[in-house]
């Protein structure tokens, strides 16, 4: 059994693997030292190696974990896995997101990542969702009861936010703010896609694609099918998990 480990700003996620077959996935709040958080999941386990990818790679590689993969190559490995068609990945998680365009083969051609805000991201809709009495669950339901949209004009959590408690005071129903935000992004995300390409099967990956609104949004604006896998909040954590597999049979991919 190979266990992947991804340590990312809002939730660790962990999948193990035997002969490439996804065996179990747990997913948890990162708290205030995720490297704890990820070594109590451990405990259930005795893995032949483990693989640490995301934001805290480099600390799990301090305390447990055999070696480490970039997140690039873990959800392009991941991705492809899951759909071997794939060329292309959108990844939109707690604090940030990316595309990954894939090569024929399946390795990395290029990536785009907008990592400096939080624009867009999991933490963003948490905040906007929170600002107008949703849970984050609920957010997407909500945008789905409206066919009207009001303009949303700054993608910054903090003024987007004053946006939103202006258009309260206004009157504006809530399931309206929550369409309009939700378009927001999907507008944001599709301008990193425009510019990076859209090649073979779109993958959608991150905990943010469990919000079928926006993934049907999105369809919508790029005119291409978006693929979500079963569990799209653990791809990062598939593709370590298969590296550590590939690294032990002496096939590194």
């Amino acid at each position: 059994m190979f266990l992947g480990v991804d340590l990312g700003s809002r939730t660790i996620k962990l999948v193990a693997v035997k002969d490439g077959q996804m065996l179990q996935n747990r997913v948890v709040e990162s708290g205030f030292e995720p490297h704890r958080q990820a070594l109590a999941l451990l405990e259930d386990f005795r893995p032949s190696k483990v693989v640490a990818t995301g934001y805290g790679r480099h600390l799990a590689a301090r305390h447990f974990a055999d070696s480490v993969v970039t997140e690039i190559k873990a959800h392009a490995m991941g991705a492809r896995h899951l759909f071997p068609d794939c060329r292309t990945i959108l990844d939109v998680g707690g604090q940030d997101s990316k595309v990954i365009s894939l090569t024929k083969d399946g390795r990395v051609a290029n990536f785009q990542m907008n990592d400096k805000c939080a624009a867009g991201t999991g933490r963003f809709l948490e905040i906007m969702a929170g600002s107008l009495g949703y849970g984050l669950d609920e957010f997407g339901q909500a945008a789905v009861r409206s066919d009207q949209t009001v303009p949303i004009n700054s993608m910054c959590a903090v003024f987007a936010e004053s946006e939103v408690v202006s258009l309260k005071n206004r009157g504006l129903p809530p399931q309206d703010i929550a369409r309009s935000i939700h378009l927001s992004v999907v507008e944001r995300v599709a301008g990193m896609l425009a510019r990076l390409g859209i090649t073979g099967e779109l993958v959608f990956s991150g905990g943010v694609a469990n919000n079928g609104f926006l993934v049907k949004q999105l369809e919508k604006h790029l005119g291409v099918p978006v693929h979500v896998p079963e569990a799209p909040a653990v791809v990062g954590a598939l593709g370590a998990a298969l590296q550590a597999e590939s690294v032990c049979s002496g096939v590194d991919a």
